[in-house]
């Protein structure tokens, strides 16, 4: 576990344009403890000489007494699905690798305009297919905690790096529970915001109509601070909507008088009696602090998962396409003609997973399948929009475990990928509704970090950040 420990990402900045430490400092730092920490397998690339560029650049301007951002000089960690100058963007997949960004995501453009400092690229499953690291083409991330444990995916090495305290805090997308099941699994915060408030423009796509990008962080401060950077309108991502013209940093903490529904389907004998009683103890500590518990039943949340696996597979198929070794990426080089060129390039470049996803994809959208299959995923995600609304009428908040177990052993789901799955059973439907949502470490379970999820109604997400604060400093 970490053998450093950082500032928050205010006190960082702060001491960087004070003069107490530098922007090359912090830089250095974080470098030094990525080479450190090299057996964990977190990071796929580092951007050693453009991060210690800007570091001295950040410096050199607080030298001459320009202003600067609110992030000046704080290292960060993006997943390697973000397209970043300095390191080439992989998404963990062979038919990516090599690929040179010819421009930058937009959540890293912000960032960097408030001084932020990108040092690495992190390790994912390929495309973000996968729950747990190990559907990466390059290898697999290890768990903090527990080196023979998968760190969860797809954020895997983002969640994993910030656990090893590598950076302050790390970008994750999240199309089905990839910031928050890692987060549980690594015992740190993830934050999944509400659909449409952080733009995608310059993040590799998988299902577009789930995919949100988001923090992994130390606590749940920091994790407002940065959403509050990368959030508002993005002009190359059409699906944007208003952010809160609050900041999401102010954040009201009050427990006392909050009503919470605990979702009795996320409680049953499918969860890990270890993980349930690590639930009914945080549960304890919020009535203790005045909030209003009570069970709630989400009984169409039990198709979350069958649903999102047609339409995610579905929207996968068709972002996939655009890899077809002839524009870009891998190119299968001794193909004799065009159609083959298509064939090889994609069934080299492609692993397992992908490949899985594109068939299931194309299955359920082919004709005579796509009334059965993908239409009527679309009408179920609809009754769970419905449903989600009418227990948001009367409830703050939503609770339940973030996964249904602790991290588990490599290779344990290895092979069976139903089981690897399950995995999202509780993380789906933040994704199909677009509420925001995220992971808070509640205890642990056998030596295991063990996050709750708190699910709040769509663009609340700065009541959701003060209310998990809350819960923070009940522990």
């Amino acid at each position: 576990m970490p053998k450093y420990i950082w500032k928050s990402i205010s006190d960082l900045a702060d001491d960087v344009k004070s003069g107490k430490t530098t922007a090359t400092e912090l830089v250095e730092k974080s470098l030094e403890l990525i080479e450190e920490n090299e057996e964990f397998k977190p990071i796929i690339a580092v951007i050693k000489d453009g991060s210690l560029k800007r570091a001295k650049e950040i410096d050199s301007a607080i030298k001459s007494g320009k202003k600067v951002g609110r992030l000046a000089g704080v290292p960060f960690i993006a997943k390697d699905n973000f397209l970043v100058y300095g390191a080439d963007t992989t998404a963990a997949s062979n038919i990516l690798k090599g690929f040179d960004a010819p421009y930058q995501s937009t959540a890293i453009n912000k960032l960097e305009a408030e001084g932020a400092i990108c040092v690495a690229k992190a390790n994912l499953d390929a495309f973000a297919h996968g729950s747990s690291t190990e559907n990466s083409d390059f290898f697999t991330t290890l768990n903090p905690h527990d080196k023979t444990r998968v760190p969860g995916g797809s954020s895997g090495g983002s969640a994993a790096s910030v656990a090893l305290s590598l950076a302050p805090f790390s970008l994750g997308s999240d199309t089905g529970g990839s910031i928050r099941q890692p987060a549980s699994f690594c015992g740190v915060v993830g934050l999944k915001p509400t659909y449409g408030i952080v733009g995608r423009s310059g993040v590799v796509a998988m299902g577009s109509s789930l995919d949100v990008i988001g923090p992994i962080a130390k606590n749940v401060e920091d994790a407002a601070t940065v959403l509050d950077v990368i959030s508002g309108k993005d002009g190359l991502d059409m699906t944007m909507i208003d952010r809160d013209k609050e900041s999401y940093s102010k954040l009201d903490k009050t427990i006392k008088g909050k009503k919470i529904g605990l979702i009795k389907e996320y409680m049953d004998e499918s969860v890990d009696p270890e993980v349930i009683k690590v639930i009914k103890e945080s549960v304890d500590k919020l009535v203790a602090s005045g909030a209003i518990v009570e069970e709630v039943s989400l009984p169409l949340s039990k198709l979350g998962l069958p649903a999102y696996y047609i339409l995610c597979p579905a929207e996968v198929s068709s972002n996939l396409s655009r890899y077809d070794g002839q524009r870009y990426g891998y190119s299968y080089k001794d193909a004799k003609d065009l159609s083959e060129s298509y064939m090889l390039s994609r069934d080299v470049g492609f692993g397992d997973e992908a490949k899985r996803r594109i068939m299931i994809g194309t299955y359920v959208l082919s004709s005579g399948y796509y009334d059965a299959y993908y239409k009527k995923a679309q009408v179920v995600r609809t009754k769970i929009i419905e449903e989600s609304d009418k227990a948001f009428s009367k409830f703050d908040f939503l609770v339940g475990p973030t996964t249904p177990t602790t991290a588990f052993k490599i290779g344990d789901k290895t092979g069976d990928p139903i089981s690897m799955y399950l995995s999202d059973l509780m993380t789906v439907t933040a994704n199909l509704t677009g509420c925001p949502s995220m992971s808070i470490p509640a205890g642990e379970a056998q030596g295991l970090p063990v996050g709750i999820q708190i699910i709040a109604a769509q663009r609340k997400d700065r009541e959701l950040l003060g209310f998990a604060k809350g819960f923070e400093e009940l522990n």
